[in-house]
């Protein structure tokens, strides 16, 4: 159950969500190879503004897109260009939907035709660290808790967790307190309380963690050249767990 005060900010944050959701969903039925990212970054752009809504990374400090598309190699914030997609390419798409006045935040991974064993590995082991995370949070637990979760997992799966980027929270400003770390130890950092709206949203890397970013200012990718995925959701924390606003396919 929802406690009456958060009630307003749970339910505007989940009207943005669905949109940033649906809007994945528009963009998985075109994935496929000799499409441009900036095609998806259209019908991104389309889909949001048909619902009233605004795509909160359009000219947020200078970014150029509706969306980050962040392909293969690519950690986070890809631009989206006339690059196009290839079969065996794996492609993060990162949307955020800003709709009477509060932001929903999302992003998942699509896979281009057939892709490696070893991506379909990554990927998968990428979306259980999230959920992992996600499962255990309630209110009373740490910060650490969830960096733990979801570290656990993925080193015991032979990948590297991105230090240089984590989740953090949302509501009527894009991003605020608390940074959510996707690595570290159980107990320790900030407790979470009922009523806080954040994201989880794990980069996980095919080789090692540590990340460069591109002269063009927000390209990250990776520095050994290993592919890297990501996946991420918007929650809502309760007594007794979480309430997930951006589901989509």
């Amino acid at each position: 159950m929802i406690n009456e005060k958060f009630k307003e900010a749970f339910e505007k944050t989940k009207i943005a969500g669905n949109i940033a959701a649906g809007a994945l969903n528009q963009i998985e039925k075109i994935i496929k190879p000799g499409v441009s990212t900036n095609e998806l970054d259209k019908i991104c752009y389309e889909y949001i503004n048909d619902h009233k809504a605004y795509s909160a990374p359009l000219y947020y400090r200078g970014f150029p897109k509706s969306c980050c598309t962040s392909i293969n190699h690519v950690v986070c914030h890809g631009i989206p260009s006339e690059k196009i997609l290839k079969e065996g390419d794996i492609l993060n798409v990162d949307v955020t939907a800003f709709k009477n006045g509060w932001h929903g935040d999302t992003s998942r991974m699509f896979k281009v035709g057939e892709v490696s064993i070893k991506a379909e590995k990554l990927i998968k082991t990428t979306y259980e660290a999230m959920m992992n995370a996600i499962n255990i949070v309630k209110d009373g637990i740490h910060l650490g808790d969830i960096g733990s979760a979801i570290q656990t997992h993925v080193e015991a799966e032979g990948f590297s967790v991105v230090q240089d980027f984590c989740g953090h929270g949302i509501g009527e400003t894009f991003h605020k307190e608390p940074n959510v770390l996707h690595y570290g130890e159980k107990g320790t950092g900030e407790k979470i309380k009922e009523g806080m709206i954040f994201t989880i949203e794990p980069m996980i890397n095919q080789g090692k963690y540590e990340t460069k970013t591109l002269k063009d200012g927000w390209t990250a990718v990776t520095k050994d050249k290993t592919l890297s995925a990501q996946f991420e959701h918007t929650i809502g924390v309760t007594k007794e767990g979480c309430e997930i606003f951006t589901k989509s396919n």
